[in-house]
C-alpha cells in the first residue's frame, strides 16, 4: 500500500519560516545553499517514509492517527508533524526545528 503525501498551507509556511531563517543566518553562499538542501531533504524523507510505512513514527498524544517523523540535518535536524487521514492519505501539518519549542 501507498500513501499520498501532501503538505497543509501552515506545513508550507513552517517549511518558509525554516528557511528564512536559514538563509537570515547564513554567512557564506555554501550556508545559503544548505537551507534549500535542508527543504529538499525534508520533502524527500517526508515522501518517501511516510507514503510507505507512516504507521511506523512515535504517536502524539490519544489519537493514533497524529504522529510525528524526524529528519536529522546536520548536527540536529527538524521534526514533521502528520496525520494520517485515510488508507489513502498522509496529511504534513508542521514542521519545526528539534530545537525550537513544541507544536501548541
Amino acid at each position: 500500500m501507498t500513501f499520498k503525501v501532501e503538505f497543509t498551507p501552515e506545513a508550507e509556511a513552517d517549511l518558509n519560516r525554516l528557511f528564512d531563517f536559514l538563509l537570515d543566518r547564513a554567512e557564506t553562499v555554501e550556508e545559503a545553499m544548505r537551507a534549500d538542501e535542508a527543504l529538499e531533504l525534508i520533502r524527500l524523507v517526508a515522501t518517501s517514509h511516510l507514503s510507505t510505512t507512516p504507521y511506523s513514527y512515535r504517536k502524539v498524544g490519544a489519537r493514533p492517527t497524529l504522529r510525528e517523523l524526524i529528519v536529522p540535518f546536520g548536527a540536529t535536524g527538524y521534526v514533521l508533524r502528520f496525520d494520517i487521514r485515510t488508507p489513502e492519505l498522509v496529511l504534513v501539518i508542521g514542521a519545526r526545528h528539534q530545537r525550537e519549542q513544541d507544536y501548541q
